[in-house]
């Protein structure tokens, strides 16, 4: 049985934006990461690994999985 994937997008301070999708351990961790120290952090998405300058991330979007009807769906 596969670990549940969850999308996020983490946007930077520069602007640029980074979508992937991880696991809701490797999520926890990287929140522990952003709380803790503003070093270095290796974060595993669903296809490959980033390394991520904390002191550069300006905020962590996480979707929701709640179905949508209508026409936003």
């Amino acid at each position: 049985m596969s670990a549940k994937l969850v999308k996020l997008t983490i946007a930077f301070a520069g602007g640029q934006l980074l979508a992937g999708r991880v696991t809701e351990d490797d999520l926890r961790m990287l929140r522990a990461a952003l709380a803790g120290d503003r070093g270095v952090h290796e974060l595993a998405l669903e296809d490959g690994t980033v390394t991520l300058d904390l002191a550069q991330v300006a905020y962590v979007r996480v979707d929701s999985d709640e179905p949508r009807v209508g026409f936003g769906a």
